[in-house]
């Protein structure tokens, strides 16, 4: 058993309340909630009543933060966690919510990583493209499949130097800088070489 040290409102929402056991946060929870099972400081509980009470009173609620999170801009199973994990829902609710959210078509990180990868490489190489969906939480195979699927970077590099050099004068100390900003895009050696070198046939 565990002690309830404080209950809290939430600061951004004063539905909501924060619960800390034993002196650190444990989850958020509703206020109606915490009040109906007679939750207070002092109080000795078990944390798998407190997860099933949350899963029980706010697992509707989170899904539909989650579905309005995802409204501007589709996100990976790792960021939605992430965002539930801030708002102070426990894995319950956050399992709850992905396996919901991937019913109904909402949650697909291969989906997502293959978008993403197909408007990021236009402006950017392999080797970003893949650190940023590591970061992103996608599978390692999912993103190994998905970046075999890309083009030739050759032409996105060669965009990227053209728009870099625009206004500049063409000498081999702004080439070099050019150069190291196409490595900091990800681009690999060879390619940043070969649009380099093709800007320089076309000059």
């Amino acid at each position: 058993m565990f002690e309830i040290t404080s209950i809290t409102p939430q600061q951004k929402d004063k539905t909501r309340c924060n619960i800390e056991i034993d002196g650190k946060f444990y989850c958020g929870m509703k206020l109606d909630t915490a009040l109906a099972n007679g939750l207070r400081a002092g109080m000795s509980v078990d944390t798998d009543f407190l997860s099933h009470l949350q899963l029980e009173s706010e697992k509707m609620t989170a899904l539909d933060k989650a579905l309005r999170h995802i409204s501007v801009s589709m996100k990976t199973e790792k960021e939605i966690r992430t965002f539930l994990k801030k708002k102070g829902y426990l894995e319950e609710v956050e399992n709850y919510v992905i396996d919901k959210m991937k019913d109904y078509g909402y949650v697909d990180d291969e989906t997502y990583a293959a978008s993403y990868a197909a408007g990021a490489s236009k402006r950017k190489g392999s080797r970003l493209i893949q650190l940023e969906l590591k970061q992103k939480g996608v599978d390692g195979q999912i993103i190994e499949s998905v970046l075999s699927s890309l083009t030739d970077e050759t032409e996105s590099a060669k965009k990227c130097l053209e728009k870099y050099m625009r206004g500049k004068p063409f000498d081999q100390a702004t080439l070099r800088k050019a150069y190291r900003n196409l490595i900091s895009k990800g681009f690999d050696y060879d390619t940043c070489k070969q649009a380099i070198e093709s800007l320089k046939d076309e000059d």
